[in-house]
């Protein structure tokens, strides 16, 4: 049940990635992770707008790697549905 309602959540935030124009991902298809899903934008200029929508939008601890940049969505076991659902809606308002 738990590795249905993770690989469902990861799917969600994955579709919405390949979706949206302004974001991409950085890892092949074959080797991502349900766990922590890493994506880019593809307009650098977008940057400050994005983070500060996250940040209203109550999103925390979505920088990326040190040495990769961009963004890492961490959606673990306890992380909700409602919680990937919130990120993807600032995602769509980039746009």
């Amino acid at each position: 049940s738990i590795e249905r309602k993770n690989k469902e959540k990861a799917t969600l935030l994955y579709n919405e990635i390949e979706r949206n124009p302004l974001f991409f991902g950085i890892v092949n298809p074959e080797d991502r992770s349900n766990m922590n899903v890493c994506f880019l934008l593809t307009d650098d200029s977008k940057k400050e707008l994005f983070d500060t929508l996250c940040i209203k939008a109550g999103i925390s601890g979505i920088k990326g790697h040190r040495s990769v940049g961009g963004y890492r969505a961490s959606i673990y076991n306890a992380m909700p549905i409602e919680s990937i659902k919130v990120l993807i809606s600032v995602m769509k308002k980039l746009i």
